[in-house]
């Protein structure tokens, strides 16, 4: 194991020093440029979707913009996964991205799969598609910028998981900014055996005495009531409901944090992409993020809506929680 630790530890290395270092030697830029080609094909293929699943098998999919800060962490935490090595593949979509953050994949993926024989993924891509969308970090949560915000966002997913999804069993969506989850998550998850299953995203803040308390963080994973039921029917079809910030819209829905503390799994309607667990033939027969309003939801939230619609189970665990990077 201290051997394992060990090569883990250079890696995360070698991947902080690139963030400071920006001096590469010939035959570097020589590998980046094989590799890069290499993304340019991956991008032109489709995955094959009528493979058989591998039992167990597990793909990781994360889009990614602008997240080179956020790799060193992102890469300690998937290292920590009590899960057999060989049974996970990874795959990334770097889209509009202005820092290093293609670069250090590659970086990444190199020491995974070339150096590293106890820690290599079982596939290890790197897709790379430009969708021509900028928005100020300050405006992400804006009511007014949240639909095209977030069809784009449903665009980069459907493109990465059209191309990356082979004969893996299991698909988990992470964020590319995840402060901390257990390494027993994904057999914790699992174990429930749903199609669509999400934990309790928080981030954690000081109260006025100084104490970290959790807040919740993922407002995209609610439950309809009563009162957001009425709300909807009253709704032209052509409206767009997003949580939080400033929407001008109070729809009463039950976010993971309004359950009880004894409350285990939850029936839910709407669900976040923080850490997203579904079963690969969700997707397979179909279901995808809608770039379009469907019941007055898009991209991960009319995912939720979209796989109900067609039968399958979403669920959500209140009281299992893990970390968002406070912004």
């Amino acid at each position: 194991m201290d051997k394992v630790r060990d090569k883990e530890d250079s890696c995360i290395v070698r991947i902080r020093h690139l963030m400071t270092n920006r001096s590469w030697n010939s035959s570097e830029l020589a590998s980046f440029s094989t590799e890069s080609r290499s993304i340019l094909k991956n991008n032109k293929a489709i995955a094959p979707h009528t493979l058989v699943p591998d039992n167990d098998s597990l793909l990781i999919l994360s889009p990614l913009k602008n997240n080179a800060d956020h790799l060193e962490r992102y890469f300690e935490l998937i290292d920590s996964l009590e899960y057999p090595r060989h049974k996970i593949s990874i795959a990334f979509l770097v889209s509009d991205s202005t820092d290093e953050t293609q670069q250090l994949l590659i970086e990444a993926k190199q020491w995974y799969q070339e150096h590293s024989p106890e820690m290599r993924f079982n596939r290890f891509d790197i897709f790379h598609q430009d969708f021509f969308y900028s928005l100020p970090r300050n405006q992400r949560h804006l009511f007014a910028k949240q639909r095209d915000r977030r069809i784009m966002m449903a665009r980069a997913r459907n493109y990465l998981w059209t191309r990356a999804l082979g004969n893996e069993q299991w698909v988990l969506w992470i964020d590319g900014d995840l402060e901390y989850y257990p390494p027993s998550i994904i057999h914790d998850l699992m174990a429930y055996d749903k199609d669509v299953i999400v934990p309790n995203c928080v981030i954690r803040k000081k109260n006025k005495r100084g104490k970290w308390r959790n807040k919740l963080y993922d407002l995209n994973s609610w439950q309809e009531t009563r009162k957001s039921r009425s709300l909807l029917e009253s709704l032209d079809d052509d409206t767009f409901l997003a949580e939080g910030g400033d929407s001008p819209y109070i729809t009463d829905r039950k976010y993971l944090n309004d359950f009880d503390e004894d409350e285990g799994l939850v029936p839910l309607d709407g669900v976040g992409g923080t850490f997203t667990l579904v079963k690969a033939h969700v997707h397979r027969s179909g279901i995808g993020f809608p770039t379009w309003l469907f019941e007055h939801q898009v991209e991960t939230e009319g995912f939720a809506k979209l796989a109900k619609a067609n039968g399958f189970g979403v669920f959500g665990l209140p009281n299992y929680n893990i970390r968002h990077v406070t912004e």
